[in-house]
């Protein structure tokens, strides 16, 4: 008698460095205009608003972290969003804010965290679903200089 195992999640690498592909394309319009360390801009999206901080830079990546700090409803926010971006391949995906614990490409499940199966495409697919709304809905607030005091 043979055992057929039931295959798992296998997250399509083509579909996966595409929707990267597109979020370094949409994530470059929000970015700040002076582009260096500490920079920021603020973004309104209808009733909310949004501020995109450049935490790193390095020689082919960049960090940043997207939080919001006015909401729709009061004292309701998202949690912030840590994108990196990886100016030689082109892409950018969300990072856990914590470097040295990873999205995992794959979770099984159930699992102790209760992570869905293609959770790290599930948080890239909502980045491009952001971005998109993003920039078709919002506008540039203000924009931090390198250096200058952030309000």
């Amino acid at each position: 008698m043979t055992v057929q195992r039931r295959a798992g999640y296998i997250q399509s690498l083509p579909k996966y460095l595409t929707l990267c592909e597109r979020n370094y394309a949409n994530v470059l319009r929000i970015l700040p205009e002076q582009q260096c360390r500490g920079a920021s801009r603020l973004l309104d999206i209808r009733h909310e608003r949004y501020q995109v901080d450049i935490e790193q830079m390095a020689k082919y990546t960049t960090d940043i972290c997207i939080t919001q700090v006015r909401g729709a409803i009061a004292g309701m926010f998202t949690p912030p969003m840590n994108v990196r971006i990886y100016h030689d391949a082109r892409v950018a995906e969300v990072v856990h804010p914590d470097y040295h614990s990873r999205i995992k490409p794959t979770y099984s499940y159930p699992n102790a965290g209760m992570h869905q199966k293609d959770e790290k495409y599930q948080v890239n697919a909502f980045l491009h679903d952001w971005l998109t709304f993003c920039i078709s809905h919002g506008e540039a607030v203000l924009d931090w200089d390198c250096g200058s005091d952030l309000v």
